[in-house]
């Protein structure tokens, strides 16, 4: 397993490797064009914490995950803390067979981004709004349950910019059983829209369709279980006795097991 911090030249900065696990302490200031780099020899469940403002994330590391560090506006969907100081602490471990068995939400990925091809779960849309970071689609999985506004860090969300065929995919990375959906949508009222129901297609062909109330706490169904490698969220419709044009996804979870262990 390797942690690498690359810079915009491709210039390797820093590196760790390890067997099983890894830790990298970096003793500078995070440049621009700097890319965080997490790699294992083989696919497999992964325990990493690559920020630590961030809380760690158990997920499905296929190939190399990039996490290029954010500046600007594209830093504002974190924490103030995050990714700034001259000392930063990353590391790594393979997952134990009891961390990849427990039931837990599968859609959780705090480290998350655009170019994530490797680290799963991986959220997509096909809309975000005005393509500003506080808006995307990765903000839906990062953990963070905070409905009660809209824009920078706590309140990011994934915004659909009035779009009414927007959706948003969760890809595992691997056959995941779910038996349980909770949706937080954003609850920033008067602002904010609210969808009354929405349309949740699972790679199988299989649909569920809650039903939703005006709120921003979490909303949780229970799903007939099923084995699935993604999720789409698609057909929302909102309250067309609101007049704001304004409904978002706070997060998206997705509860169950990967595959080879039994619900």
């Amino acid at each position: 397993m390797v942690i690498s911090i690359i810079g915009s030249d491709g210039t390797i900065l820093a590196r760790a490797e390890g067997t099983s696990n890894v830790r990298l302490v970096y003793d500078k200031a995070f440049e621009h064009g700097d890319v965080i780099s997490l790699s294992t020899a083989k696919d497999g469940f992964v325990v990493a914490q690559l920020e630590d403002s961030i809380a760690p994330v158990l997920g499905f590391l296929s190939g190399e995950f990039k996490l290029p560090i954010p500046f600007g506006e594209k830093r504002v969907c974190y924490s103030p803390k995050s990714f700034t100081g001259n000392v930063h602490v990353l590391w790594a471990r393979h997952a134990t067979a009891l961390e990849v068995a427990s039931y837990r939400n599968l859609a959780l990925n705090p480290l998350d981004n655009h170019d994530n091809t490797a680290l799963f779960p991986h959220a997509s849309a096909n809309v975000e709004t005005r393509g500003e970071s506080v808006f995307a689609a990765f903000n839906a999985i990062n953990g963070n349950i905070s409905s009660s506004g809209h824009g920078e860090w706590p309140y990011e969300s994934w915004g659909i910019n009035r779009r009414d065929d927007a959706e948003i995919t969760i890809d595992f990375g691997c056959d995941a059983n779910i038996d349980k959906i909770v949706i937080t949508l954003r609850a920033d009222f008067p602002h904010d829209n609210w969808w009354k129901e929405a349309t949740l297609l699972f790679s199988d062909g299989s649909t569920f369709t809650p039903t939703l109330i005006k709120s921003g706490k979490p909303q949780s169904f229970d799903i007939t279980p099923r084995t699935v490698r993604s999720v789409t969220m698609k057909d929302m419709i909102k309250d067309e006795s609101d007049p704001s044009p304004f409904p978002a996804l706070v997060q998206l979870e997705c509860w169950g097991v990967p595959a080879k262990f039994s619900l």
